[in-house]
């Protein structure tokens, strides 16, 4: 079995004002000898960099032999012509990766791969388990050994101690120990294996090229490649692919279907339509009720790029004030880049985002932000918009104030670290921010629109 590592480049982090999500996965199957399951996975992987910037892997079967690979950076650096030429095989699993549980390193990037009573097991997770401690002394005690601090060993090592059962029945057992947020995929050296937990926190799909099955986390990932999307996996499902076709499993009785709102206002792609509903006309609904309750006069409305974008449109259909480009957004730099010194931290939104000054100057300027956690981003954005001249600041969010954190995969930090909680009133939030006036989407709104 080959296993490729690469070491990862230091680079320096520039703290964002943003929740960040678990991850993305892939996966695909088919039957075809000469079927080229790495390059799709790559591309399928490219269109869900959107869920992960900080590492990318991919495991790859030919029915026999596995080949892995992962290194910590995006997927078009992880990944190139003499990687992905080494990378042989009919069936293979991706995984790009922010890190929630467990540090940012590469011990911890995705897929998993062990050699285990099952024989050759991979896994890769999008989600946050909350019982991760008591399943880990639990384990250990029983004599697991864990090389990584990711959640994701927990699960393999779940699996592995069900040595008598099918793959099937111990992924079942191993999965009803399990609380949080998990979407999975998994492969062996001859099947594929998709798993959605029984709230259905995380999304998961089913689609289809020609004769080749794929599993990913959005259905954006299945038209960027061609593919036919079939179905949402649906929660307390586990949907098994090999050389028998697909077949359907219930581990777990589904329980109040609890998607993540935070797929709709800010993880997901526009492009992507989950459980139903597509993510760029949910966001323009947000933004249709924001403009119910926007009382101001303005000249403009205007976007944070990109996850503000569908919600001004419909802030501006239904408001009547016209939309424009107001900030440009640096689409080279990613979440993570090389400073050459530590007094540029400050100037890292700057390089990030650009105001139009011709379309902001002397105007009343309505802009529309997805979520406001510290706070800091959005002051220095207000900032940016107030030196280009803008007459009056007003702004719009397609979400309720964030008072708590979350624990089944939105990297929010401590509550005491969230500005909600520092300020009694929306009024002072936005005073704080220095802008004319606030408006949060209530809760009631937000949930009629998604």
């Amino acid at each position: 079995m080959e296993e490729m590592y690469c070491p990862s480049d230091e680079l320096g982090v520039i703290e964002e004002d943003r929740q960040e999500e678990a991850c993305g996965v892939f996966g695909v199957y088919s039957n075809e000898e000469n079927f080229d399951a790495s390059g799709l996975t790559y591309l399928g992987l490219y269109a869900l960099q959107h869920r992960g910037q900080e590492s990318a892997g991919m495991v790859v079967s030919d029915g026999e032999r596995v080949a892995a690979h992962k290194e910590m950076g995006l997927v078009s650096r992880v990944f190139n012509p003499d990687v992905l030429a080494r990378l042989r095989g009919r069936i293979a699993i991706g995984h790009v990766r922010y890190s929630t549980t467990g540090s940012s390193y590469l011990a911890n990037a995705q897929p998993l791969l062990v050699r285990c009573s099952k024989g050759v097991l991979a896994l890769a997770h999008n989600g946050n388990l909350v019982n991760t401690d008591q399943l880990r002394q639990e384990l250990e005690e029983l004599g697991s050994v864990f090389q990584s601090s990711s959640d994701t060993e927990i699960i393999v090592n779940l699996i592995a101690r069900y040595s008598r059962d099918t793959l099937e029945e111990s992924i079942a057992k191993a999965s009803s120990r399990l609380e949080g947020s998990y979407s999975l995929v998994m492969m062996t050296r001859d099947s594929l294996i998709g798993i959605r937990d029984p709230f259905g926190i995380r999304p998961l799909c089913l689609g289809k090229l020609s004769n080749a099955y794929i599993i990913a986390s959005e259905n954006c990932a299945f038209s960027s490649i061609g593919a036919k999307y079939i179905r949402d996996i649906a929660p307390g499902e586990m949907v098994v692919i090999n050389k028998d076709g697909v077949t359907s499993h219930t581990f777990a009785q589904p329980r109040k279907k609890s998607l993540c709102v935070f797929e709709y206002i800010y993880f997901a792609r526009p492009d992507s339509t989950i459980d139903g509903c597509n993510v760029h006309l949910t966001r323009k609904a947000m933004g249709h009720e924001l403009a119910k309750e926007f009382r101001a006069q303005a000249d403009v409305v205007i976007p944070v790029p990109d996850t503000g974008i569908s919600t001004a449109i419909g802030f501006s259909e239904a408001s009547g004030i016209p939309y424009d480009v107001g900030l440009i957004k640096n689409t080279y730099v990613g979440r993570t880049f090389i400073q050459p010194r530590q007094e540029m931290r400050d100037l890292g939104v700057r390089i990030k985002l650009n105001p139009v000054e011709d379309v902001i100057r002397n105007r009343r300027v309505v802009i529309i932000d997805d979520t406001i956690v510290r706070g800091t981003t959005s002051g220095k954005i207000i900032g940016l918009l107030r030196e280009a001249g803008a007459r009056e600041v007003h702004m719009c969010v397609s979400a309720p104030p964030i008072e708590f954190p979350c624990y089944y995969g939105m990297d929010f930090p401590s509550k005491e670290e969230l500005i909600a909680n520092h300020y009694e009133t929306q009024e002072e939030i936005g005073k704080a921010l220095g802008v004319d006036s606030i408006n949060y989407l209530s809760m009631k709104k937000l949930m009629e629109a998604a």
